[in-house]
């Protein structure tokens, strides 16, 4: 897929807890580390949003387009 999700290095650096940021945004926090290690085939932009608001960051800085990544994991 080439799309590598980064949402655990933004968690560590605004310092946040991952049941934290779950329980803003609405999700499980089961949810959420399935997103974490890139195991979802979508993420809805209302979801995406929440948590850009929530982290204060870009989507851009969640997600990044590696070529040859598969696993959607950040390295």
């Amino acid at each position: 897929m080439g799309i590598v999700v980064k949402l655990d290095q933004m968690l560590v650096l605004r310092k946040v807890k991952s049941r934290d940021l779950a329980a803003h945004v609405g999700i499980t926090e089961a949810n959420l580390s399935l997103l974490k290690s890139g195991k979802v085939k979508g993420v809805r932009f209302e979801t995406l949003a929440t948590i850009c608001e929530y982290l204060q960051c870009q989507p851009g800085d969640l997600l990044e387009w590696v070529p040859g990544a598969e696993d959607g994991a950040a390295p």
